[in-house]
């Protein structure tokens, strides 16, 4: 019943950085893990980046040094700042909650709707 919506997509140049926001619902939030994660046309979907109960983070390799994953508990806000993007970053890009930290799209329970990012070069 947690519901969460992207915002924040759009059109970039390559090199140029974007800002995503994920508003979650309810009071669990601060006790709740939450992830990136992005799917291009055909391909599977691909995780990206986590932040736990504690604030921990990690990366995926193609995004490490580039993006950054933070939360803001008293807004019930998750944001991934994107920079030095490449055309390979086009993609759908979607938050998820979780129990707890993981790059395991199943140990997600909740999922927004995406917001599409493209990078034009």
């Amino acid at each position: 019943q947690v519901q969460l919506v992207e915002s924040g997509g759009g059109l970039v140049q390559a090199g140029g950085s974007l800002r995503l926001s994920c508003a979650a619902s309810g009071r669990t939030f601060s006790s709740t893990a939450m992830g990136w994660f992005r799917q291009a046309p055909g391909k599977e979907r691909e995780f990206l980046a986590y932040i736990g109960r504690g604030g921990n983070t990690y990366y995926a390799d193609s995004v490490k040094g580039r993006f950054t994953i933070s939360r803001d508990n008293a807004k019930n806000m998750v944001y991934l700042q994107m920079n030095s993007l490449k055309p390979e970053d086009t993609a759908v890009y979607s938050c998820a909650a979780g129990p707890r930290s993981s790059i395991q799209i199943p140990n997600y329970d909740y999922w927004g709707q995406g917001t599409q990012v493209t990078v034009s070069s």
